[in-house]
């Protein structure tokens, strides 16, 4: 057993570990050959007796352990605007309550839990209920589920007990854009009609969330969609527009197209999930779309301004990082990448707070 850097021996006497070892055989030549041939397939372990090293490779080698836990957490204060849990109709690593209660043994200010066929709005009212102090948000998807783009669904929303279903997605899975960019069905939910201009139930949602003050995601529709939806939400007063994972296969914004999105008051949203997307990817539905670098997201938040992006995870899935890790990883690579902590708190916290608290 080891302690405090010196091991104890069967009969209770102490020894040095093997790096001390190493360090006294240069100066005393009397360690036997198999003294040195044990220590070299102690190491080698369960490499195979094939890899033993030679013994005198052995005391070059460095013991090597995963760092502490950090003496404050990377994502502290932070929120999470894009968060799935179960229960759902799809695989999800852990419910409402265990992921909440991660999130905020992490130290973070704030979810948003989504769910593509229901609504959310009570699911926060509940987290809230058994975790204090932890800021839980929740809202709907006008997928078809909940008949497509329903003012009346967002109304209901808005009104569940609590006040805490505060964001409206447009078609995510069943946007037009999305079912035809991955040829699901031959054609999907529309935002806009022939002429361009957005449908007036997309008006009538609107409507409802410059009124309630909701924030209003832009979900999976294209870049043109969703740029005509900002400016028609600018136009009625809606000051809380969020282009949903704006670099993502589906929508994939260009640096020019969010400065647009910008310039009529959108934010854009940034998911650590993009990062493990792509032919590499570990889960096959992952693999039909396109991996977002790191670097790639790093040159964005130089070109369009921090203050212009808010930070989200979309993680929650059976056999992804879970999204605590998936911010932290996110937000250590983003730091790497040349983002500064500040700029990472204008992003993940004062940016969201805004929209969900302002």
């Amino acid at each position: 057993m080891e302690i405090h850097g010196q091991l104890r021996s069967s009969a209770g006497t102490r020894r040095d570990p093997p790096r001390l070892r190493a360090r006294r055989h240069s100066a005393h030549p009397n360690a036997t050959r198999r003294d040195l041939l044990k220590a070299g397939v102690a190491i080698a372990g369960a490499a195979g007796l094939a890899t033993i090293l030679d013994p005198r490779e052995v005391f070059s080698q460095v013991r090597v352990f995963p760092p502490p836990p950090p003496a404050v957490s990377p994502i502290l204060g932070l929120y999470d605007t894009h968060v799935h849990s179960a229960p759902d109709v799809f695989g999800r690593s852990l419910d409402d309550e265990e992921m909440a209660a991660l999130y905020k043994s992490r130290g973070i200010e704030g979810l948003v839990l989504k769910n593509h066929v229901t609504t959310t709005a009570d699911r926060a009212w509940f987290v809230r209920k058994h975790l204090e102090g932890l800021k839980v948000f929740g809202g709907i998807v006008l997928n078809s589920a909940v008949g497509g783009i329903n003012p009346d669904a967002v109304n209901w929303m808005w009104l569940m007990q609590g006040g805490y279903g505060r964001v409206v997605w447009f078609p995510t899975f069943d946007a037009d854009n999305h079912v035809k960019h991955f040829k699901d069905t031959p054609e999907g939910i529309k935002v806009l009609a022939a002429d361009g201009k957005v449908l007036p139930a997309v008006r009538d949602v609107l409507k409802i969330a410059a009124e309630q003050k909701l924030v209003v995601h832009t979900g999976h529709l294209s870049p043109t969609e969703a740029l005509a939806v900002v400016e028609a939400g600018r136009d009625m007063g809606v000051d809380r527009l969020v282009v949903s994972h704006a670099q993502f296969e589906v929508v994939n914004m260009s640096f020019e197209q969010m400065k647009k999105a910008a310039s009529m008051g959108a934010k854009l949203e940034l998911c650590a999930m993009g990062t493990i997307m792509g032919p590499a990817a570990h889960l096959a539905w992952m693999r039909f779309w396109r991996q977002v670098k790191v670097e790639e997201t790093a040159a964005a938040i130089k070109e369009v301004g921090p203050q212009n992006f808010v930070l989200a995870t979309d993680l929650g899935q059976t056999g992804n990082p879970s999204p605590p890790d998936g911010l932290q990883l996110f937000v250590t690579d983003l730091v790497k990448a040349g983002i500064t902590k500040d700029q990472v708190v204008t992003m993940g916290r004062e940016v969201t707070g805004k929209l969900l608290m302002g």
